[in-house]
């Protein structure tokens, strides 16, 4: 998998801060970054040492969970404290913005100065003109229609978008007036995508890392929820017993796996598919990307009531753990920045959220190496459905299969949905009833959870050594996992009592 500046600049910062806030020296030390990261000596990525180093700042910020322009010590400080800002999971760095000076439609040299001029003609603002034989876009008078590019047929006008802004399918990001930027927080679901594409690394998410340690530190029983996701994230001969064994060495109370939960979710929702389609409504939608959640609830409100109503499996893991262990610090550790916002709603579950390349900043921080962690075998708890929920088709496999055996006259025709705009496609079109459909899956990453903004291998290597870490599950499916139905059937009781 490529790895951009970008990414190495990201991930030596929270690296750095991970490092110092284990040694403790974060306060007296967290101005270093500004000259280790960026050197008077390159290489330079901007105009200047100074520019560099303004746009650093924003992205320490942002590492410490503090807003945009806090000094640093200040930030350091609030962080070893606790302290987390009311942010949303993906932020703006004003500085790095490169405010893309792009025009939208551009012609090029295969305008031929044909006889037709059909882009002249086409114009509703006559904003096209030859000059020096060749067809001109007057910048001030484009209202950016494209019309001027579907009517050229020698396909001479191209249209440029800035990459933030295509990489969101929901609009939800455009340029402001002085063209930096802006996320609208109204549409934003909070998927990342616009993170990954930003070539200026002007996107970028907030981190708890140093309130985590902090809570691992004062000796807090921390559990992390590992989501299955993790097989190959450290390189595909690094052993899953030895990420685990890794996790352990930073000071972890337990691993669980999400998995399991998933397990769990994939009864509920069976449950829930059997029970109310077609008899209640038409149509279930999956409920365990939050991203897509969110969509429905900003963008497509009047499908809310066909999202399951069943938590996702990070959330059902959570419950197991805060059941078991009431005291208990619960991280998420997973591919998705979405989960930090859903986190928030469930402030009494979910205490952190980890994206994997966090939790490879705090092995780096901690000197940790994974590739030579000596571990014993690691052997899932969870159902080979279970894992899959990680890859595009997992939950709709899960789900058949569950009905298959609890509720085998129930009739499942299943349909998937990969990325925002195919989710929002697909469930307009079971709306209007125009999709031969009962069941979607529906997640905001192309590839599944495997595709997710917080990952650091290949999603198509993922999901093939996923299938292998799968099929070596002592059972193939969720009806067939005690365990899950026992976490099952703890949340329903704690459910009807509550």
């Amino acid at each position: 998998m490529q790895v951009s500046e970008v990414t190495k600049i990201r991930r030596k910062v929270l690296a750095e801060v991970s490092r110092m806030a284990l040694e403790g020296d974060l306060v007296e030390n967290i101005a270093d970054i500004l000259s280790t990261v960026v050197s008077e000596d390159g290489p330079r990525y901007r105009c200047c040492v100074h520019k560099e180093r303004a746009v650093l700042k924003d992205r320490i910020n942002m590492a410490l969970s503090q807003p945009i322009g806090t000094p640093l010590t200040e930030a350091a400080g609030r962080a070893l404290a606790g302290e987390r800002a009311d942010l949303p999971a993906v932020n703006l760095l004003p500085e790095a913005c490169d405010r893309c000076p792009i025009d939208k439609f551009l012609v090029t040299d295969a305008c031929r100065n044909c006889l037709a001029h059909n882009c002249i003609a086409s114009c509703p603002k006559k904003a096209i003109m030859v000059v020096q034989n060749r067809a001109y876009i007057d910048k001030t008078a484009c209202i950016e229609c494209g019309m001027c590019k579907r009517s050229c047929a020698y396909g001479a006008i191209i249209e440029i978008s800035r990459p933030c802004e295509r990489a969101c399918d929901l609009k939800a990001i455009v340029a402001g007036s002085d063209r930096r930027a802006v996320i609208d927080y109204d549409k934003c679901v909070q998927c990342g995508a616009c993170k990954v594409a930003c070539p200026f690394g002007a996107i970028s998410e907030r981190s708890d890392i140093v309130q985590l340690i902090q809570r691992i530190k004062a000796g807090h029983s921390v559990y992390a929820l590992l989501a299955p996701a993790f097989i190959g994230q450290f390189g595909p001969k690094v052993r899953p017993e030895q990420i685990v064994g890794a996790i352990g060495r930073l000071g972890f109370h337990s691993v669980r796996e999400v998995a399991l939960g998933a397990d769990a979710v994939a009864l509920a929702e069976a449950g829930e598919f059997a029970r109310a389609v077609p008899a209640e409504q038409p149509y279930l939608t999956t409920s365990c990307c939050p991203a897509f959640v969110a969509m429905v609830e900003k963008h497509l409100p009047d499908a809310g009531e066909r999202v399951s109503t069943t938590v996702s499996p990070m959330v059902a893991a959570a419950k197991t753990v805060k059941e078991e262990d009431p005291s208990a610090t619960v991280v998420f550790i997973g591919p998705c920045v979405a989960k930090k916002a859903e986190a928030r709603r469930y402030p009494d579950l979910i205490d952190f959220v980890l994206t994997f390349e966090e939790l490879a900043a705090m092995f780096v921080g901690a000197g940790l190496n994974v590739a030579e962690i000596e571990a014993g075998a690691h052997i899932s708890v969870a159902s080979r459905d279970g894992i899959g929920f990680a890859r595009a088709g997992g939950v709709t496999q899960a789900v058949c299969d569950t009905v298959a055996k609890l509720a085998p006259g129930a009739e499942l025709k299943p349909q998937r949905a990969e990325g925002l705009a195919d989710c929002l496609d697909m469930l307009s079109k079971m709306q209007r009833g125009s999709l031969d459909a009962n069941f979607l899956e529906a997640m905001a990453c192309t590839g599944g959870c495997v595709g997710g903004p917080g990952t650091m291998a290949d999603p198509r290597l993922t999901a093939k050594l996923l299938e292998l870490y799968a099929a070596a599950a002592q059972v193939a499916a969720a009806p067939d996992n005690p365990a899950a139905k026992a976490e099952n059937d703890l949340h329903r009781r704690k459910n009807s009592a509550g």
